[in-house]
């Protein structure tokens, strides 16, 4: 993208990072917020990829205050349990790219998949009770098919 121009002054605008603070529920988290800037008027313009570290920040400070599991957790819990993403969506819910917008910060996990996967990382062992219920409903689809 060439350099855009400010909408309010017409000078070329410039690319860079500035602190942008975002609140939910009175918390605040400051982050890093890439941009085009004016400094002459405090115009900014965000691409959609720019969009997508405040999205993902929102989403943080979101989880923390709902207790939520957060991005990293969810990527530990889901490793130590040995699953792939495709298959804790399907296994723990959400469907099979839950998983990876949850890892990513793109998506917020439900309640019930936190719960879920808070109690599996206190028991791993209680995820065949998960893998039976997804073998039994894979099998009853397959007999009503034929």
């Amino acid at each position: 993208m060439t350099s855009p121009v400010c909408p309010e002054t017409g000078v070329p605008m410039y690319r860079a990072v500035r602190p942008m603070t975002l609140a939910y529920k009175g918390e605040s988290l400051t982050i890093d917020m890439p941009g085009w800037y004016c400094d002459a008027s405090n115009e900014s313009i965000h691409s959609g990829e720019d969009m997508k570290v405040s999205d993902r920040a929102l989403n943080l400070l979101k989880a923390r205050v709902e207790s939520l599991l957060e991005p990293t957790d969810i990527k530990r819990i889901r490793k130590k349990l040995r699953l792939t993403q495709a298959v804790a969506g399907e296994l723990i819910g959400g469907g099979p790219r839950a998983f990876q917008k949850y890892e990513t910060g793109d998506l917020l996990p439900s309640r019930a998949v936190s719960s879920a996967l808070l109690l599996l990382d206190r028991d791993p062992a209680a995820l065949s009770a998960l893998s039976a219920r997804q073998k039994r409903k894979t099998k009853e689809t397959h007999h009503a098919a034929a």
